[in-house]
């Protein structure tokens, strides 16, 4: 099956639980457009440089989530049109992205990514390093970031039980916040977690966003 296919067959089954962030990292313009003309428009890149060089040749209206790791001299040149950064993992970027988005006269919205996974190459913060952001006096000053949820890495694993442990831990860090600081906000209502390997459970765990890409693409 095409990509175009590949996303029909995953709308059929994941519904409306979850919104689909279509992850297009290494994955032509062209190949993007097929799924775009399905009408899909959230598309998920985790490399700056490979986003920067993509945006200006697809269209305007597509809604692009940055994923991955994400360095603070790289903001300024997405910062004019991502719709969300779900890699927040410090006080110090989150910083820059306010100044970045207020250059450009808006808001972008942001999850607080969350070290779940037993790999230390993954990157988050963990509940105390978020807590110390959100009490922060500069957080609290910022006008052009909105805080929507949560995000996180399971471990690369085969072992479903020890993913579904990781991601009840994410969950568990989302209700916290949501209580704790967003009980009156209902834009604090995202929890970004699962891929093609393991979205069945993170749905099942509480995910509204799952990021796909070898289940829409194929293999690389």
């Amino acid at each position: 099956m095409n990509a175009a296919e590949n996303l029909s067959k995953l709308k059929n089954e994941i519904l409306e639980r979850a919104k689909i962030i279509a992850v297009s990292k290494t994955h032509s313009p062209s190949e993007i457009l097929e799924v775009y003309h399905t009408g899909h428009r959230l598309f998920g890149e985790n490399r700056a440089q490979e986003l920067i060089d993509k945006q200006p040749q697809l269209p305007d209206d597509i809604q692009w989530h940055f994923i991955g790791h994400l360095q603070t001299n790289k903001v300024k040149y997405i910062a004019p049109y991502v719709a969300m950064i779900h890699s927040i993992d410090s006080l110090k970027l989150l910083t820059e992205i306010n100044k970045q988005a207020g250059k450009n006269h808006r808001v972008i919205d942001c999850l607080l990514q969350f070290h779940i996974a037993t790999e230390e190459s993954k990157f988050g913060l963990d509940q105390q390093e978020a807590v110390d952001i959100l009490n922060s006096q500069e957080y609290r000053s910022m006008k052009n970031i909105k805080i929507r949820g949560a995000m996180g890495m399971a471990t690369f694993t085969d072992d479903m039980d020890w993913v579904r442990k990781e991601f009840r831990t994410l969950k568990k860090y989302f209700d916290f916040l949501k209580t704790t600081y967003f009980a009156a906000n209902n834009d604090f209502s995202e929890i970004s977690m699962g891929m093609t390997s393991d979205y069945g459970i993170a749905i099942e765990e509480g995910s509204t966003m799952v990021r796909i890409g070898t289940a829409l693409f194929g293999e690389r």
